[in-house]
């Protein structure tokens, strides 16, 4: 009787331990999940204003050089009648600084080209040789400044872009020997700018 009776309270002490771990367990808050930050909300990127393509500060004005302009120049080499040909080349150098105003468009030492039109040696009846320079361009850095050879603008460049030996008379350098003509090297020449061109200052 005794045993029967100290092994039911032994069942309801178990019983009673046992509920009250599940009413303690069942009280416990559950844990909750980490909170991530809120994210502040991206507004959209404003749209850059194009700024138009404007020339440096610093880049040069252009100037106009008038047809007509004096080109100063002298000869290069030495040219004979009796051993020049037509369409020989003929190299100048521009021996003053081209300005205008006071604007140096092209100095002293570039490069001008022309060629021989017209070579005649001498012939019978002692009739004299004949040399004609047909002048064709300056050179100023990359442009090429077209040229002729009287201040007169004409219509055929064969006429008026030639400078014959009679336009160089009386100029040092010059000689006509017998039946030759002879144009030495650094004979100066007058040419003429045979258009309107515009150019960079000079630096």
């Amino acid at each position: 009787m005794k045993i029967r009776h100290f092994f039911a309270l032994c069942v309801l002490a178990s019983l009673f331990i046992g509920q009250g771990y599940t009413t303690i367990y069942a009280q416990q808050p559950a844990p909750q999940p980490a909170q991530q930050p809120a994210q502040p909300a991206l507004s959209p990127t404003p749209a850059l204003p194009s700024v138009p393509a404007t020339a440096p500060e610093n880049a040069p004005a252009k100037v106009l050089l008038a047809e007509g302009t004096e080109v100063q120049l002298a000869f290069d080499t030495t040219l004979r009648s009796r051993s020049a040909s037509d369409g020989d080349q003929v190299q100048f150098h521009l021996t003053q600084d081209l300005k205008v105003g006071d604007v140096v468009v092209a100095k002293a030492g570039c490069v001008a080209m022309g060629e021989v039109a017209n070579a005649r040696k001498s012939g019978m009846m002692g009739k004299g040789g004949e040399l004609n320079v047909q002048l064709n361009y300056l050179m100023v850095g990359s442009v090429k400044v077209p040229l002729r050879g009287t201040k007169a603008k004409g219509g055929n460049r064969g006429v008026a872009g030639t400078a014959t030996v009679t336009a160089l008379g009386g100029v040092t350098g010059l000689l006509k020997k017998g039946n030759e003509v002879k144009i030495s090297k650094g004979t100066a020449l007058t040419a003429y700018v045979s258009e309107n061109i515009s150019l960079e200052p000079a630096l």
